[in-house]
């Protein structure tokens, strides 16, 4: 008998874990078919662009070719006087349907397979008039929520202009029960009248537990007071009701008010997060790149540091609380706004594991710190920089420096710097060279002309990085290029909507544009800075160093231009872009943005390895996920205006 019960009771453990093993499997699988998905715009809540897909790998690349494209069918609008712009979007791919925003803001579910059209739903935000961000409509993507009360219903949510509106994934129609028929007015409660045809909204929101939360697009280049202010938001997703409020530029009684000084904080605006946030989910942790407040060039309205511009923001996403912050650059006044969501890594420094937030810039740098206490990983220096000659400007006398990584681009300007592809180009691009005010990074705008490097578009854009957790390697895609900034006062008085009724002679502007010249006898222009105008670096974020940098795409105006018709070029002269990187299990980084290539990379050495032609200039950063049917594709978004369309790319056998 007791060897009867001892074998019974044995066979019953070894069913329970028999049972146990099953349900770990079980478990394993739906976590390996999430990662088959693309549920988030940077992949995963902390924007690390990273697939474990293997299915297109180093060996099986070269088969990658064109699948399916669809196109977005928009127009120019006489009637409303719109246009739409670029198309920037990486779409969400969520039980084989990929959901995606257009230009004109209209939100589009595809079949992941064949690319065909389910539905799409218009919010009609052209009736609004142009965007006035000098760039036409333009949007990158939309955020997913499941209703937990609601059989779990799948919805998703686009933040196009003044309006936050929800849509049921299934049918395409808004949600009646949130907000007002399914969208709420992002004007509502804000700290002072909104000129709501001033908001953008861009980039996507976060979703956090039953949060969805956002912050705001405001057209660059404003100059008058109380334009619209950049107070992050959160919204209960099933109601539309409005649960907290972060204020990005201090209200009296909170911290940091003496950072606005002369009450500045009582009319700036800006300061808003148009670029995309990030969340560590599990701590409830969400990170905000708050940009510049205006004017972008100018702060004599506004002296003091202006705490929290131009920082990385932690809050508590489930209060909005400040948990920490870093600001990039004091008083900022030339448009380096972080503008790329920041990454949300686990790194590996000095024998220790730091769970780490990393924040990309336009000036090149990448700041890091751990994630939960602000603390930097490496040391952050404060360094001197130059001081303004504007009147009534008072610039920060030092900036902060990290000490590692090193800078991803070019930073500052002079002569040696000239385009050099023959000497005589060399001399009469120093020639041009020496009209402008020359200087190193954060040399402040005045009213001379002076050539700012990097631009406004450089190093790292909203495309931001690409994280390899296996490795802890980040790659990223920069520009090089440089802007042409300039100072002015406006003429008296009100100027128009877009600048508002508070404009007076004293408050500056300044414009920017690309920095390049004519050659005498030539019509098209050469850019005044020498090659390569892009790079893509791998950066080992367990050690802040290079693993390899290589110059990034062509450029095939200066390629073809007729002075350079019997000059010898580098193999790579690099092209400017926004878009960012995606890096896969399968040994590859894949890049767009600035041509009309899409390419491939070994991301063990940077070797380009595959390329293709798309239809149109690649805006949109790629995205990868495995359908149903058993296929990886790699889609990106491409073109702009009536040529705007979405290519997928799989291996063809």
């Amino acid at each position: 008998m007791p060897d009867k019960r001892f074998h019974a009771k044995t066979q019953r453990r070894k069913e329970r874990w028999t049972i146990l093993i099953l349900l770990l499997c079980v478990l394993a699988s739906l976590r390996d078919l999430r990662s088959q998905e693309w549920p988030y715009y940077g992949g995963d809540q902390g924007g690390m662009k990273y697939s474990r897909l293997e299915q297109i790998n180093l060996k099986t690349v070269e088969k990658l070719s064109a699948a399916w494209e669809w196109r977005t069918g928009e127009e120019p609008l006489s009637q409303y006087g719109t246009s739409p712009g670029t198309f920037q979007v990486t779409p969400l791919m969520i039980g084989n349907v990929l959901y995606l925003s257009t230009p004109y803001n209209r939100v589009v579910a595809l079949d992941a397979d064949t690319g065909r059209q389910l539905w799409a739903y218009d919010p009609k935000a052209y009736e609004d008039g142009q965007a006035p961000n000098g760039t036409g409509f333009v949007h990158r993507g939309v955020a997913a929520w499941r209703d937990s009360q609601d059989g779990n219903k799948l919805r998703i949510f686009i933040n196009s202009r003044y309006r936050l509106i929800s849509l049921d994934a299934e049918t395409g129609l808004p949600v009646a029960s949130f907000g007002k028929d399914g969208a709420v007015d992002l004007t509502e409660g804000a700290r002072w009248p909104i000129n709501r045809k001033h908001l953008t909204n861009t980039s996507p929101p976060v979703v956090y537990k039953d949060l969805v939360i956002l912050g705001n697009g405001v057209a660059d280049r404003l100059t008058y007071k109380n334009d619209p202010p950049g107070d992050v938001r959160a919204y209960d997703a099933r109601t539309g009701n409005p649960v907290w409020t972060f204020h990005t530029v201090p209200m009296q009684g909170e911290a940091y008010l003496e950072t606005w000084q002369d009450k500045s904080w009582s009319y700036t605006g800006h300061v808003n997060v148009w670029a995309p946030m990030s969340l560590d989910e599990e701590r409830g942790l969400l990170f905000l790149p708050v940009s510049t407040p205006s004017n972008d060039f100018y702060g004599g309205r506004r002296p003091g540091a202006n705490v929290y511009a131009d920082s990385l923001v932690c809050l508590d996403a489930a209060t909005g609380k400040r948990k920490w912050h870093f600001q990039t650059v004091h008083h900022g006044l030339w448009d380096y706004d972080p503008p790329s969501p920041p990454n949300v890594i686990t790194v590996t420094v000095n024998g220790k594991k730091v769970d780490a937030v990393a924040q990309l810039t336009k000036q090149g740098f990448i700041f890091v710190f751990d994630r939960v206490t602000g603390r930097p990983v490496w040391p952050i220096a404060e360094r001197r920089v130059p001081p303004s000659n504007m009147p009534g400007e008072r610039a920060a006398a030092s900036q902060p420096f990290p000490t590692r990584p090193p800078p991803l681009s070019p930073q500052g300007v002079t002569l040696d710097d000239a385009l050099d592809v023959t000497p005589e180009i060399k001399a009469a691009a120093q020639t041009e060279l020496k009209k402008y005010r020359l200087g190193p990074l954060y040399t402040p705008p005045s009213f001379e002309p002076m050539i700012m490097r990097p631009g406004i578009i450089g190093g790292a854009n909203w495309g931001g990085g690409a994280f390899d957790p296996d490795t802890g390697i980040l790659y990223v895609r920069t520009s090089n290029s440089a802007s042409r900034i300039q100072v002015q006062k406006p003429p008296a008085g009100p100027q128009g909507e877009t600048r508002g009724p508070d404009v007076d002679a004293e408050y500056v502007r300044a414009g920017s544009t690309s920095a390049d010249f004519t050659l005498p006898g030539f019509k098209d222009p050469l850019p005044l800075l020498k090659p390569p105008y892009a790079h893509l670096t791998a950066v080992d974020m367990n050690k802040g160093e290079f693993v390899w940098r290589v110059p990034y795409g062509d450029n095939a105006a200066l390629r073809s231009h007729p002075a350079l018709n019997d000059v010898k070029l580098p193999d790579r002269l690099g092209v400017s872009g926004n878009s960012g990187a995606l890096v896969t299990k399968g040994g590859l980084v894949f890049v767009a943005g600035g041509d009309t290539v899409l390419r491939a990379f070994d991301k063990t050495n940077g070797r380009e390895v595959w390329q293709a032609p798309v239809p149109g200039r690649t805006n949109g950063t790629p995205m990868t996920y495995l359908s149903r049917r058993g296929k990886q594709f790699v889609v990106v978004a491409v073109g702009g205006g009536r040529n705007a369309s979405l290519v997928a790319f799989a291996i063809v056998n």
